[in-house]
């Protein structure tokens, strides 16, 4: 299972607060929406493998 979903919110606030502590607060929403693209292109690829072993 996952850490991420073992975490609850102090943990979270824990985990931003050192985020934006690292990268700055101005640099925070380019950073999330990095991280959220690459997850959606990770999503899509796994989409695709499993559609095309569906196919076979």
């Amino acid at each position: 299972m996952p850490v991420l979903a073992y975490m609850g919110t102090q943990e979270w606030i824990i985990l931003l607060v050192i985020v934006m502590v690292l990268f700055g607060a101005s640099r925070l929403p380019m950073l999330a929406r990095s991280i959220g693209e690459s997850l959606g292109e990770f999503r899509k690829a796994t989409r695709d493998s499993i559609e095309d072993e569906k196919k076979e």
